[in-house]
């Protein structure tokens, strides 16, 4: 019979699963925005006519970085996986949230720029999901997901043992009881 590891020993699995997973997903995320589009054509056609126009340069300059936003949910995942490697716990499982919301959102714009821009009146939804998840974004957020999971359950297992520990503490804070017989 297999002895129970140590909660220790769980704490350091989980801890590294959760870090590798996140570093993963930020590279996929990252790196299926870069392959997926491309900033200097967007500079170019976009920005680069509007430089003597502040007041739309600030509006279009807005609006490129809302379209780019699966660097962002890449770049919040690292930060993520970097925080929980500290020990930081809740603040890494945000931003891994955080990050994999962004990037789910970058990913529902490109879904709906390729159903719209394909010949049909609506498009057809299931091979325009299939075209932009088969990218390493979706695999990106596949893993994220699974980072997330891993903090989830790494978080709730510290939880755990930190109110034995307080349990432990406040019984042996008790004063002793007096006995009948006294």
């Amino acid at each position: 019979m297999a002895k129970d590891q140590s909660w220790w020993r769980l704490r350091e699995i989980r801890h590294r699963d959760a870090v590798i997973l996140a570093v993963l997903s930020a590279s996929c995320l990252l790196a299926g925005e870069v392959f997926d589009s491309n900033i200097t054509t967007v500079y170019r056609d976009y920005i680069a006519p509007y430089l003597d126009n502040p007041p739309i340069l600030v509006i279009l300059v807005t609006l490129t970085l809302l379209g780019f936003t699966t660097y962002f949910g890449g770049i919040f995942v690292l930060l993520g996986g970097l925080h929980f490697s500290w020990g930081r716990v809740g603040r890494g499982r945000f931003l891994t949230g955080l990050g994999l919301g962004v990037s789910l959102l970058g990913l529902v714009g490109r879904l709906s720029r390729t159903i719209l821009t394909s010949g049909k009146p609506f498009g057809d939804p299931l091979v325009a999901l299939i075209a932009v998840n088969a990218g390493l974004s979706g695999a990106g957020i596949l893993m994220g997901l699974a980072s997330h999971t891993l903090m989830g359950h790494y978080a709730l297992m510290l939880k755990k043992h930190a109110k034995r520990i307080w349990r432990r503490w406040r019984k042996s804070r008790r004063p002793a009881r007096r006995s009948s017989k006294s």
